[in-house]
Formats: structure tokens, sequence, C-alpha cells
């Protein structure tokens, strides 16, 4: 068999038809909320990703699998340009977000960050407080007045699944919340920005399984307006919340699908050998 097969990539946008049968379909941009063009990613002389082509829809989740060092977290870190923070690393292809290039010489930093949030595998609230927390972005960026600020914090407590819990403390450190909280309070700190897309890098690595219950909730009710990538070890859980997953192995995307499909029908041998358990 081939080592490094031509990854298995539907002609269409996957999960329109989903998306159709929910009703969804006029309200649902065609072209992609992300799209990688033959994408490559280098760490000095280290090749960590070769020729990635995929696309994720708009309004839906995809978990991207596989086993640990085959490139996942450098895709998704590169969507959001985290990585510009390593030396001499570099990418060559294509990465869009919204058909504009992620990597373009007029690309404004901020503003791209604004658009993509990121979640990452801890949480990692700022030494302040859980109002401070939220209101950050907002707040340093001017996207509201600071009289605004108090409806915003409520609004993305509230879609964080988090306000119950903390409106009578929101002078309290964020330190003090409970790693579950602590990491709906970085998402609901991502959400403050007004993202259209929201990168997870194993957001529910460190949580319990009540707090990842509450997470994978969340995710479900978040993609109903954003767009949501999320990278886990976790197969049950790309299973459960993942309208679309990618497998990829050795810097390469091996197989690219519905979710359902990917798990009970793989096109690839080495997609089948790492769901069941046989490397990885």
């Amino acid at each position: 068999m081939n080592d490094h097969p031509t990854p298995a990539v539907p002609s269409m946008v996957p999960g329109r038809a989903a998306l159709a049968a929910r009703g969804e379909a006029e309200t649902v941009p065609s072209s992609p909320a992300i799209e990688a063009r033959q994408f490559c990613f280098w760490y000095g002389a280290t090749q960590a990703l070769f020729d990635v082509t995929l696309s994720f829809p708009h309004r839906a989740v995809t978990a991207i699998i596989g086993p640990s060092g085959c490139g996942k977290s450098t895709f998704l870190r590169s969507v959001n340009r985290m990585n510009d923070l390593v030396v001499d690393s570099r990418s060559s292809g294509e990465l869009l977000v919204d058909g504009e290039p992620v990597y373009g010489q007029q690309r404004d930093l901020v503003e791209h960050r604004q658009r993509v949030g990121m979640v990452f595998q801890r949480a990692n609230p700022f030494p302040k407080s859980i109002f401070a927390n939220v209101a950050y972005g907002p707040a340093l960026n001017a996207l509201v007045p600071k009289r605004d600020l108090p409806d915003v914090v409520e609004r993305c407590l509230r879609r964080a699944a988090l306000w119950d819990e903390v409106k009578d403390r929101l002078d309290k450190p964020a330190t003090g919340l409970s790693g579950g909280q602590q990491q709906r309070l970085c998402i609901a700190r991502a959400l403050a920005n007004g993202p259209s897309v929201l990168l997870m890098d194993e957001p529910c690595s460190a949580l319990d399984p009540i707090a990842t219950a509450r997470i994978e909730e969340l995710i479900f009710e978040l993609k109903q307006d954003h767009t949501i990538v999320i990278v886990t070890h976790n197969m049950q859980q790309a299973a459960r919340v993942a309208d679309l997953t990618g497998f990829f192995d050795a810097g390469r995307l091996v197989e690219f699908g519905e979710t359902d499909q990917l798990f009970t029908k793989p096109t690839h041998e080495r997609t089948e050998a790492y769901i069941t358990g046989r490397f990885g």
C-alpha cells in the first residue's frame, strides 16, 4: 500500500447535504469558511505539513484526528497564525479564511485573530477578574463603547454556559474557577471578539467527563453561528461532536469527509488502522 495516499476529498463542500436537510442551505454561504490548497509548513529544516488540501464549511464542526506529531496542531495554529511566533518557521501553498489569504502580505494580524478565535489545550485565563478576562479583547480593540462592556460580558458568558455560575462573583479572580469553568471562560473570552471561526486544540484533554460533556454541549450550540475546528485525540469525542473529520498522519491529510462515513467505512487502510487502535 502507498505510504502517502492521496486524501479522499469530496468534490462538493462536505456537510452541505446535511445542512440542507436541516433547512439551512439558503443561509449558509456556498464558499468554504476555511480552505487549504497544497499547504505546506516547516519548522526550520523540518517539514511538518505536506500539501494539505481540504475545505471547511461554514457553521459546522470539523474534527482533526491523528497520532501525536502528525501535524494536527500545526495546521490549526497555522490558521490562526500562531506559528509566526516560532523562529525560522515558514509555509507554502495557500490558506484562506472566507476567501482571503491568511498569509497575505497585507494581512492585519489583529483583525485576523479577532475573526479566528483560538482555545488551547489547557485553560489560560488572565490573572484578572472574571469580568476583565471577557472584556479584555473588546476593550483593547475598542470594539464597543466602554458602557456596553457589561452587556458584552454577560452575553458571552451566557453563550459559554457560564453566566449562572459566575454572575455573582464577576470581580473575583478567574484563576479561582474550576478547570472546566476556566475553559468555558476562555471560550467566552474568544467569543467576545466576535469571531466567525473558533479553533479548539484538544480543549477537553485536561477535563473530567462531566466538564467534557459541558464543553461538547457548548460546541454543539456554538456551531449554529460559528465555524468550529477541533483537534482531538479522543475519537469518541470526534464521533459525538463533528460533522466532518480529517485524519492526518505524518504531516499529510490521509482522509477527509463526513464523520459517520469516515468512522464506519473509511476509504484508506491507514485510517481504519488508526480508528481501530492498531497504531497511534
